[in-house]
């Protein structure tokens, strides 16, 4: 989902099964993608799943590294980050938001080979796409709890904004 002239592509790692289902975006119960969007500022309610469909006219798109769904993401290859990772670049070449946020340090160190990735701001672009990394927000992801999530995406708001 997106466009030209997006400020933010937020990109998960893939859809939950319950996400294909339903067909939304972070749209498991318990998934804290959307509390810590609209905590942050991004958006000025709390959006529903169902809701997604409002991120363009706010500047937002989203999308998934990998499309094939599963009940956790630690059950893709690394063969399908990688092949997720090229047409991500690819996708992010033609829509040229101005940031792209990979929610999920692990899977952005696979699909892009960075293994030394952590969360925040990273040196390389995707042509003129600065990018940033979020925690994965699912609720699985215990070590980051929604307020420290929230911060994290606070600071890409903060760096988007400027």
């Amino acid at each position: 989902m997106g466009g030209a002239g997006l400020s933010v592509l937020f990109c998960g790692i893939n859809p939950s099964l319950y996400s294909a289902a339903v067909g939304h975006h972070f749209a498991r119960p318990g998934n804290r993608f959307w509390p810590a969007l609209h905590a942050a500022g991004f958006t000025p309610r709390l959006l529903r799943p169902a809701e997604q469909d409002q991120l363009p006219r706010l500047g937002l798109g989203i999308t998934n590294v990998v499309a094939r769904a599963t009940a956790r993401a630690d059950e893709l290859t690394w063969a399908e980050l990688v092949a997720g990772g090229e047409l991500l670049t690819g996708k992010v070449s033609a829509l040229r938001p101005r940031w792209l946020a990979v929610l999920g340090v692990t899977a952005y160190r696979t699909a892009f080979d960075r293994p030394r990735a952590l969360v925040g701001r990273q040196d390389e672009t995707i042509g003129e796409t600065a990018v940033w990394v979020l925690p994965n927000p699912s609720g699985l992801n215990a070590h980051w709890p929604t307020p420290k999530l929230a911060e994290a995406f606070l600071a890409l708001r903060l760096q988007a904004a400027g």
